[in-house]
């Protein structure tokens, strides 16, 4: 294979990558559209945000479950002791009754990993004191 060839198969597979990469970090944009129709019902973000039906979710990764002070969760989720990341909320968005048995939220989980990761995405714009 001469230089020009290698190169080309090199930048390739580089752009592939990346772009895998990109795709699974989510799209903020489709991740809050997803946001408003399938959790804005029950929870809020953002400056104003307070709970409703459901916790306020800013600055929810790296946050205990059951531990904001405006909300009266179940026992369960006050129990379960996760530390909300993106992997525990993918596994919780996919199939909630399974990670906290016992829970209250009326959500039969998300089966489509791409809109996990946009609406894990957009949750995250809400991470820094918003």
């Amino acid at each position: 294979m001469n230089n020009a060839a290698g190169i080309t198969v090199a930048l390739l597979i580089s752009g592939a990558l990346f772009t895998a990469q990109a795709k699974g970090a989510g799209d903020v944009e489709a991740g809050q559209k997803l946001f408003g129709r399938i959790c804005g019902g029950c929870h809020q973000v953002g400056e104003s945000a307070r709970a409703s039906f459901g916790p306020q979710l800013n600055q929810i990764f790296g946050r205990m479950s059951g531990s904001t002070t405006d909300y009266q969760y179940s026992d369960a989720m006050k129990s379960a002791g996760i530390t909300w990341t993106t992997q525990t909320l993918t596994a919780y968005l996919e199939a909630p009754k399974k990670v906290v048995p016992g829970t209250r939220m009326i959500f039969w989980g998300l089966s489509d990993p791409e809109k996990v990761a946009d609406v894990l995405a957009y949750l995250q714009t809400f991470q820094d004191g918003q």
